[in-house]
């Protein structure tokens, strides 16, 4: 872009600059970003190669000799195996240490991806970008997670004085921080590198809107209740191994040019046994109170509590089967949970929709010519290669409850109810007592004992 730009002047006075003058380094080095011709030939530079091989050593000796297809399969096959035991591990110690993983998994996630854009920028040595990029994450976590803790945590705010402070100004609080992290990118402005900055400040934002947002869905989704994390999780999962099993053993026809090992047979091999996966785990967990009911903190035993009557979706219901589906099967009725209804829509978006969340990510990292996020998991590439569709999966699921699931909550009324001032308690309590009074709810011999 060799275009003048005159502020008010003649072509040849002071205040006549050139883009090449004005931007410098600014230019973002690019190789061959602007031939005479005015065409692109390189997008991006690329991200320099990781060497390091952390595959533990007893995999290496016991895969000694196969050839790289199968000892590429082997190493993710422990190491999913590996994975998964430890998912289990996690559910069996309960939501609080499914939380610190969702929070561990995001930290990492943002740290993989902010480290391709300071390993691909290095070279200009840019002023605060590591730091103000961890400075947001914090500010956007505190934001959510002070959200969440004055909506489900309202006996605890009650309680103690310091968190209804922080809980009635949050907003106020969460906002002054963001804006002294804004101010500071401001000054940390420097001639010469300010678009390669403000695309950086960019970078942060897209990367926490993807990372940090969609991890707060995650837990929101917790708090529904556990069958609400583990079966859109599992299916994920699922959906990732079917389709790799598929493809590895049947897979001939290529499916996206931006992910070229991925098949068709691969990807419908995956949206069966997906389905049939979802429906299975759904009927074992509607089963257990401890899946089903919605996670709720207990002030009086200072826990997280998953106990309730289960909601309608969690009772067995029999349904009359489609005359067609009558002749197949023989049967003219089923009686299974209706959460299981809801399961072949979770695993039909995790198996049709989610795997684009990988060929996003595929698109990302052919544009910085990058095989993984990072080398955390042999075999597998990042944290952030493994959530790629997790992510997509919990948006939908969050969108889901809330549009076809959740209905008034009792218990987060009450606990909304128990921020407010003794005097506007009094006013609710003497509202309602009058409203159930006049539907006749309420007996004359109650109302009046009251």
């Amino acid at each position: 872009m060799t275009e003048v730009r005159k502020r008010g002047g003649k072509g040849g006075d002071a205040d006549s600059v050139s883009d090449k003058e004005a931007d410098g380094e600014d230019r973002l080095g690019l190789p061959g970003e602007a031939g005479g011709d005015g065409e692109y030939k390189a997008d991006t530079p690329s991200v320099p190669p990781s060497t390091a091989d952390n595959t533990p050593q007893f995999l290496k000796e016991a895969v000694e000799g196969l050839n790289p297809r199968w000892k590429n399969c082997c190493i993710r096959g422990v190491l999913s195996m590996a994975m998964i035991s430890g998912f289990f591990m996690m559910i069996y110690l309960g939501p609080i240490m499914l939380i610190v993983v969702v929070m561990t998994i995001q930290i990492k996630c943002f740290q993989e991806i902010i480290d391709i854009g300071y390993r691909v920028y290095h070279s200009y040595e840019l002023p605060w970008f590591r730091t103000l990029s961890w400075y947001f994450l914090v500010c956007v976590n505190y934001f959510f997670y002070g959200e969440t803790l004055a909506e489900y945590f309202g006996a605890l705010v009650q309680r103690e004085e310091p968190l209804q402070f922080l809980v009635r100004y949050h907003r106020f609080i969460s906002f002054a921080v963001y804006l002294a992290g804004f101010c500071m990118f401001v000054l940390s402005l420097v001639k010469k590198h300010y678009r390669l900055q403000f695309y950086m400040f960019a970078w942060t934002h897209v990367t926490l809107l993807i990372v940090v947002t969609q991890s707060h869905l995650v837990i929101q989704n917790l708090f529904e209740g556990m069958i609400w994390f583990l079966v859109p999780v599992s299916i994920v999962i699922c959906n990732d191994i079917m389709a790799y099993l598929f493809g590895f053993f049947f897979g001939r026809t290529p499916l996206i040019k931006l992910s070229p090992k991925k098949t068709w047979e691969g990807f419908i091999g995956g949206f069966f046994g997906t389905l049939v996966f979802g429906f299975i785990l759904a009927y074992l967990l509607a089963q257990f109170q401890y899946f089903v009911c919605p996670v709720e903190y207990n002030s009086e035993t200072n826990r997280f509590t998953a106990e309730c009557e289960p909601s309608d979706i969690f009772v067995m219901h029999e349904y009359t089967l489609p005359f067609t589906v009558q002749s197949i099967l023989r049967w003219k009725t089923v009686t299974i949970y209706p959460y299981q209804i809801h399961s072949v829509a979770l695993s039909t978006f995790g198996s049709l929709i989610g795997p684009f969340g990988g060929f996003f990510a595929s698109g990302f990292k052919r544009a910085f010519k990058i095989k993984d996020f990072a080398d955390t998991i042999p075999g597998h590439g990042g944290i952030m290669d493994r959530f790629d569709c997790q992510y997509l999966m919990a948006t939908f699921t969050h969108v889901y409850i809330a549009s076809f699931i959740r209905g008034p909550n009792p218990s987060k009324v009450l606990q909304q109810l128990l921020v407010l001032q003794p005097e506007q308690q009094l006013s609710i309590f003497n509202a309602m007592r009058d409203r159930l009074r006049d539907r006749g709810i309420l007996p004359p011999a109650a109302t009046e004992a009251m």
